[in-house]
């Protein structure tokens, strides 16, 4: 893979390795713009992309800048092009990376994010279908106070040259759905399948991303810590060297990518990880409900084996909330006294919650004979919300933070 010095400028820079994070830049060669070019097969292209964004940056004022390319090991051998330009005299802000054992676009951009030196992050494609000109705008913005600058199509200033007509259905289809699965996240911006964009470090320092294919905007909007988002209009032009990479897996792997950002949307949800962790208790309530009372094992009395199961199901229900669903809010407060007075206070949310259980219980099944298991799920349901409420409010509220906002960021 060649050198393995990461701060050199033109050097073939070794690829990061572990999980896609992107760490702050505190580093004395800092500099305030990193643009990463993700590329593969894109030889009759790579060196003019560099030449027409080359000038374009050195067009900007007092800003420190460097091109990162990450080339996923291309047969056309885009990376050898690529460190030949970077040796080349001026162009000493020219960095590259070739990757070996892993792949694609997305991931290839937050490797380059990893491997650069800026305050400011982007990403354009080295196919010349971004006009690198369109970086010098994204960058204005982003030194006016926007946390993300997107290269927008659609709003004013902006275009797709001469797309067919299929090709704008598909991708006009492509955002409906993306509105459908995550509109508070496709919705902030009015091109969401933008590959032209800036984004402050700042915002995803820490932020563990985890993209598929080649949609990483939304990813970024989806997890990072973004406040205000701002659009520049810029045409899409089509491609004049190389084949298109659109292809039916693309369309496939965002669909993946909304479904699974979807889903870790959702889990940071509190009372979607509380009604979680009490499915989890259920389980356990009802295993040993059934051992405890059913004709077929002990036999026990019914207001017994559920007093038993209940608390039970309560420790277990305590022990992954504290450590899973509120822990954003525990802070540093993590000793085991801290943690017994959690318990405490869980335990007498929780106890009210269980005398109606209970109740409900008894009157379903000892009165309206209905089954003993069925009775059981109703007693829960009843008091699920009545315990979340109470123990966002008195069990888990020691952290000195929004732990709301945190989560939303973790």
């Amino acid at each position: 893979m060649g050198s393995s010095t990461p701060n050199g400028a033109g050097a073939l820079i070794a690829q990061p390795h572990g999980a896609l994070l992107v760490e702050p830049y505190a580093a004395a060669d800092a500099v305030d713009l990193s643009v990463v070019l993700p590329t593969f097969n894109e030889a009759r292209n790579i060196e003019a992309v560099i030449e027409n964004l080359s000038a374009v940056l050195a067009q900007l004022p007092g800003v420190a800048y460097e091109i990162v390319i990450v080339d996923d090991d291309s047969p056309d051998c885009t990376w050898e092009l690529a460190l030949r330009q970077a040796s080349r005299a001026g162009f000493s802000h020219v960095r590259v990376m070739r990757r070996q054992g892993e792949r694609g676009l997305a991931t290839a951009v937050i490797r380059g994010w990893q491997a650069s030196r800026g305050r400011i992050v982007g990403v354009m494609d080295a196919d010349l279908q971004h006009p690198p000109a369109v970086v010098a705008k994204l960058h204005a913005t982003i030194a006016a106070g926007a946390t993300v600058a997107v290269g927008s199509r659609v709003v004013e200033g902006g275009g797709v040259s001469d797309w067919s007509l299929i090709r704008r259905t598909v991708s006009r289809t492509a955002q409906l759905i993306g509105l459908l699965v995550l509109p508070e996240v496709v919705g902030r911006v009015s091109d969401p399948m933008s590959g032209c964009f800036l984004v402050r470090r700042s915002a995803l320092a820490g932020v563990a991303l985890n993209p598929t294919g080649y949609k990483i905007l939304i990813e970024v909007l989806g997890r990072g810590a973004v406040s205000s988002i701002a659009e520049v209009g810029y045409v899409f032009r089509e491609r004049r060297e190389g084949a298109s990479k659109v292809s039916l897996r693309i369309y496939l792997e965002y669909l993946q990518h909304l479904l699974r950002l979807r889903t870790a949307l959702l889990l940071r949800n509190t009372f979607v990880r509380f009604c979680i962790v009490g499915t989890s208790g259920v389980v356990v309530d009802m295993l040993i409900l059934y051992l405890l009372s059913d004709p077929a094992t002990l036999h026990w009395g019914l207001t017994r084996s559920k007093a038993i199961a209940a608390e039970l199901a309560l420790v277990n229900n305590f022990l992954i909330n504290d450590a899973w669903t509120f822990a954003a809010r525990i802070g540093s407060d993590r000793g085991p006294r801290a943690k017994f007075r959690r318990f405490l206070k869980f335990n007498a949310v929780c106890g009210l919650g269980l005398v109606l259980n209970i109740l409900i219980l008894n009157v379903l099944f000892n009165w309206f004979g209905m089954n003993r298991y069925v009775a059981n799920a109703i007693a829960i349901l009843t008091v699920t919300i009545w315990n979340y409420t109470l123990n966002v409010k008195l069990g888990w509220r020691t952290s000195t933070v929004d732990g709301e906002s945190t989560e939303l960021r973790s």
